[in-house]
């Protein structure tokens, strides 16, 4: 099992292998920025030196946790299909904003909009919730539930943050890419799974690992998740050890 040692989370070799995060791609796709996280080829396929997985996921996780005790915004993203219900899983289990299913334009570069569909979802169903849809026509209503669902399946993992996102955590940089350069065009710090095929710098802190298989997603990201939790407890115990003003 991982164990936490002075806010630093640690995960077992054992752990890590037995959660095939050493498996890399193929050889021939390698990225040869990722030459330093590679420890040997076997069988045609690039094999990840889980020391360097070891030491990368703990950096992850001081970098998460102390964002998240400062009260910063970090957002999970991962929507390709062995990623997107562990994303879910372990935002929501965290209590943290999510984007599983696609990741829209704009999301950190054009803010403003994409609140005003935030905010016209949380009217929308506001407005269902109290009747006050009623009143309109069966087509109308049609259209309305349509747009609900529309925007949930599209911004419903963001739909409780106020401003954009202050650093990203993601499954896979090159599926992700655009949600990676918004965030490197607006200096928003990037945590990433980042496997044999990908370029390291395209996340703040990388961790080498494979971001295919569904085991590896989820260890990584429940100890992201485990940091954020840790976070938030840590910012809470500083505000209750506030001195109080009269």
């Amino acid at each position: 099992m991982s164990t936490k040692t002075d806010g630093k989370f640690v995960v077992s070799l054992e752990e890590l292998l037995e959660a095939g995060c050493h498996f890399g791609h193929q050889a021939r796709r390698w990225h040869p920025k990722m030459g330093e996280y590679i420890w040997n080829e076997r069988d045609g396929v690039h094999i990840i030196d889980l020391e360097k997985t070891q030491k990368q996921l703990a950096l992850a996780c001081e970098k998460v946790l102390e964002l998240t005790q400062q009260g910063k915004i970090l957002v999970m993203v991962g929507t390709k299909r062995q990623a997107s219900t562990v994303i879910e899983e372990e935002a929501l289990r965290a209590g943290i904003p999510y984007v599983s299913k696609r990741w829209l334009g704009g999301t950190i570069t054009n803010w403003k909009q994409l609140k005003r569909s935030i905010d016209r979802l949380k009217d929308l169903e506001s407005k269902k919730t109290a009747g006050d849809l009623d009143r309109y026509t069966k087509k109308e209503r049609v259209l309305f539930d349509k747009e609900i669902f529309h925007l949930k399946r599209e911004i419903g993992g963001l739909r409780n943050i106020e401003t954009a996102p202050d650093a990203l955590f993601v499954v896979d940089v090159k599926r992700e890419e655009a949600a990676v350069r918004e965030a490197k065009k607006m200096g928003v710090p990037v945590i990433a799974i980042i496997d044999s095929n990908c370029d390291p710098r395209m996340a703040d802190v990388a961790v080498p690992a494979n971001d295919d298989a569904l085991r590896s997603i989820q260890l990584i990201t429940k100890k992201i998740a485990d940091a954020v939790i840790e976070g938030k407890s840590k910012k809470q115990e500083a505000m209750n050890n506030e001195p109080k003003t009269t």
